[in-house]
């Protein structure tokens, strides 16, 4: 199960916060049991993107055999 500071893969776009499939992110709140995260994703320099409300579906955890890639947003 995924828990509080947890890295997780986005399985989705969501343009309107310039994220794109495979961004990853921080659980920073578990809510409903598991249901759903809220989501922190940042710059590589820190800086803070978004905090997203996303359902479970929406993220996935991160395997052990997975390589970060980068990307600008705007």
């Amino acid at each position: 199960m995924i828990q509080e500071l947890d890295r997780v893969i986005l399985t989705s776009n969501l343009p309107e916060y310039s994220l794109e499939k495979g961004d990853i992110g921080t659980v920073v709140l578990v809510l409903q049991g598991g249901k759903g995260y809220e989501v922190e994703f940042v710059t590589l320099d820190g800086e803070t993107v978004a905090i997203v409300s996303l359902h479970s579906i929406q993220v996935r955890p991160i395997g052990k055999r997975e390589i970060a890639r980068s990307h600008l947003i705007n």
